[in-house]
C-alpha cells in the first residue's frame, strides 16, 4: 500500500458507523475489520483517511444489507495534521465501498468532499471524485 504525506491519527474503530458516501445503494456500513493492521493483542483495530476497511451495509438497499464489503475511509471526523502544518477535519465519518483491492469503486459518483491524502493512495476513486479537500 502506497504512504501517504500526511500524519493521519486513527480516528475510527471497529464498530465505528460510516456514512457511505457513494452511489452504490448502501446509505450506512458498520466497520468490521480493518486490513494491514499490526497492533497490540486484545486492541481494537483502528483506521484512517485512506486506510481499507471491511464493512457490513446496516442500511440501503435489501439485496446488500447484511453483506460484509470492502471500503476505503475517504472523511474522518478526528482531525490530522498535513505535512504543511494545516490541522484537516470533517463533519463526518464516510467511505467509499470498493470492488477490489486496487480500489475500484463499486459506485460511479462521489457525493460530498473527499480528502486529497485518499487519491495519493487510491487514484481510482479520486477520477470520480467532485471535491478534493
Amino acid at each position: 500500500m502506497k504512504s501517504i504525506s500526511a500524519k493521519v491519527s486513527k480516528g475510527i474503530t471497529i464498530g465505528t458507523i460510516l456514512k457511505v458516501a457513494d452511489n452504490s445503494k448502501a446509505k450506512f456500513a458498520k466497520v468490521v475489520a480493518v486490513y494491514n493492521y499490526k497492533g497490540v493483542k486484545r486492541r481494537y483495530a483502528k483506521a484512517g483517511i485512506g486506510d481499507l476497511v471491511a464493512v457490513s451495509v446496516i442500511d440501503g438497499d435489501l439485496s446488500l444489507v447484511g453483506k460484509v464489503s470492502k471500503a476505503v475511509i475517504v472523511r474522518q471526523r478526528k482531525e490530522y495534521l498535513r505535512r504543511e502544518g494545516i490541522r484537516v477535519k470533517f463533519e463526518d465519518n464516510a467511505c467509499v465501498i470498493v470492488k477490489d483491492d486496487i480500489g475500484t469503486p463499486a459506485g460511479t459518483i462521489i457525493r460530498g468532499p473527499i480528502a486529497k491524502e485518499v487519491t495519493e493512495r487510491w487514484a481510482e476513486i479520486g477520477k470520480i471524485a467532485s471535491i478534493i479537500v
